[in-house]
């Protein structure tokens, strides 16, 4: 049978101005551990620390631009595009566009605080 998610759960974030992420599928919301559904949103100059996660994440951006730094240079995602990072690689997520960003982020298995590895 279908289990409705009727609202999300918010996850407090990493990273240089606040930002909004509602998780509604993952270990937060709905104690899933083998996939996490997130809605995010980042206002104009939020940048997060570097990190290499143990996880895929798989993002789609639905508005503005997501900078995604990885060791041999940086991609930009516009709305309507999406990326992929493999687990073991370092990248770092920023939003320096004027309008910040907003965009739906799947990691495979679940996000997890312990296995995301960030920089100190």
């Amino acid at each position: 049978m279908p289990k409705k998610i009727p609202a999300p759960t918010r996850v407090e974030a990493e990273g240089t101005k606040p930002k909004v992420i509602e998780e509604f599928v993952g270990r937060a919301n709905t104690k899933e551990a083998g996939l996490s559904i997130a809605h995010m949103r980042s206002p104009s100059g939020w940048a997060e620390p570097g990190q290499t996660p143990e996880f895929t994440e798989y993002s789609v951006v639905l508005r503005g631009i997501l900078r995604v730094e990885h060791k041999d240079g940086a991609l930009e995602i516009q709305a309507g595009e999406g990326v992929v990072c493999a687990p073991g690689e370092w990248v770092r997520y920023s939003t320096p566009g004027p309008e910040g960003a907003e965009y739906i982020a799947v990691c495979l298995p679940a996000f997890d605080p312990e296995t995301v590895h960030r920089d100190e």
